[in-house]
């Protein structure tokens, strides 16, 4: 199936969703009353007794499956809920350690879509849209979920599919290590409806959701709670419009105390985003809007229509919104001791850029010239005044400005001898469009191969 086919695909099965929301008189389907009581966690105790003991707190944190040997393994599982044989996708992480506490991570499906389509991202860019985008930014960070809703959707009829969740949660957290305060969840479409019917029901549970183009299609219990909260949509959206997303931001300005606005959005036909953040929310209780030029679609990118897995701007962001509320770091070490200089190498660049009104994206491919294998690399990369990097794929970034180092990430450490690693970067910039000005690979320069500018 060509990706255009696979977008129209998408498209049809949101619209189906609508059809149903109307044939329904507008009532949103499946607004949940099951009497499922949600897994436990640390914020949803301190709601009710206060605590002065941060390190009980931390303990707390950590689920039962911690220092266990799990028996969950990667692939997918059947569990009992509500009478009902449901399913679901679970991805472990490579080299998982069964005394450190993880993310979990749910990634619910479109109306149509399975947990296959978002556990490979096949739909858009097989492995790089996995679980929309966020398994490779991850790295080896995250227990990811990819959910099977009944009849292909999530009408969380009786709240049906909310239990589904509490039970995935018990399963899950009773076999593997994961930190009970950094429970996630998005989707797109039917799956964003999901995300934010947790964000209502659950909002003790999950520490943040990400929406993307939904309506209130799976309910919106309780929903007076605060959330950490991530909305996108897109101005051209005929499914579920635009107007719905910001009425389901909206409660979550409220709720959040956050200082109401009307955030700014891209001009129709500019084919580019904007973000806000609101201010003024409570602590741990931030919202972002994203609104972008496009219709109905889950991986849009700046400067071109339709889905791109290795250009979206938007697995970064989400990425970005979710890790912000790491509580793993221990804290520094007094005596650090100084990693390991990676071995010089031999190299060639090259880049080609294509760029558009105040954008611009540079796609990078690094070639091992020499006769032995990298393992690991940094390239240092020199931008044009007036360039920073909002966001990149298959690398680490660091600074957004100036003088970068692109750092390999887990999957693509190695770089055998001839063979070579494709990453690249979104940019804006203020009319100096041109290709990076040098590079040096482990600190060795590289040669540069021309490359392109469109």
């Amino acid at each position: 199936m060509t990706r255009t086919a696979r977008a129209r695909s998408l498209l049809w099965t949101a619209v189906v969703a609508v059809l149903l929301v109307l044939g329904m008189d507008g009532i949103a389907l499946g607004h949940g009353r099951g009497e499922s009581t949600p897994p436990t966690t640390p914020r949803a105790a301190a709601d009710t007794t206060a605590t002065t003991a941060t390190a009980a707190t931390a303990a707390a944190a950590a689920s039962s499956g911690c220092g266990r040997a799990p028996t969950l393994t990667s692939g997918t599982h059947t569990i009992q809920s509500g009478g009902r044989n449901r399913s679901f996708i679970l991805r472990i992480p490579d080299g998982y350690d069964r005394d450190r506490p993880y993310r979990l991570v749910f990634g619910f499906h479109w109306l149509g879509g399975t947990s296959t389509d978002v556990a490979t991202g096949r739909t858009v860019d097989t492995g790089t849209w996995a679980y929309y985008g966020l398994q490779r930014l991850a790295d080896e960070s995250a227990v990811f979920v990819a959910p099977q809703g009944l009849d292909n959707g999530w009408a969380n009829t009786g709240g049906r599919d909310t239990a589904f969740v509490d039970d995935m949660i018990r399963r899950i957290e009773a076999d593997l290590c994961v930190d009970q305060e950094q429970r996630f969840a998005l989707g797109f479409s039917y799956g964003g409806a999901m995300s934010y019917s947790l964000a209502c029901s659950r909002a003790t549970v999950f520490r943040a959701v990400a929406v993307q183009s939904a309506g209130v299609l799976s309910g919106c219990d309780d929903g007076t709670r605060p959330i950490a909260y991530f909305g996108v949509h897109g101005l051209r959206d005929s499914v579920l419009g635009i107007s719905g997303g910001r009425a389901m931001r909206d409660r979550f300005v409220g709720n959040n105390g956050c200082t109401p606005q009307n955030p700014p959005e891209p001009a129709q036909g500019s084919l580019s985003h904007r973000i806000t953040a609101y201010s003024g929310c409570s602590a741990d209780h931030p919202v972002v809007w994203a609104a972008f030029d496009e219709g109905h679609i889950a991986a849009p990118q700046d400067g071109a229509p339709g889905d791109s897995g290795s250009r979206t701007w938007l697995p970064a962001e989400i990425w970005k919104f979710f890790s912000q509320f790491d509580t793993s770091d221990p804290g520094p070490d007094p005596e650090p001791e100084p990693e390991p200089e990676p071995e010089p190498a031999t190299c060639r660049v090259t880049a080609t850029v294509n760029a558009w009104n105040t954008g611009l994206t540079s796609s990078i491919t690094i070639t091992n010239t020499g006769t032995t294998a990298i393992e690991g690399w940094s390239l240092a990369l020199t931008l044009p005044d007036g360039q920073t990097i909002t966001s990149g794929w298959n690398a680490q970034y660091s600074p957004a400005s100036g003088r970068v180092t692109a750092r390999n990430v887990s999957y693509n450490a190695t770089i055998a001898p001839g063979a070579s690693v494709d990453i690249g970067f979104q940019a804006t910039h203020t009319g100096d469009t041109a290709q990076p000005g040098s590079y040096a690979l482990n600190g060795t320069a590289c040669a540069a191969a021309g490359g392109s500018r469109s």
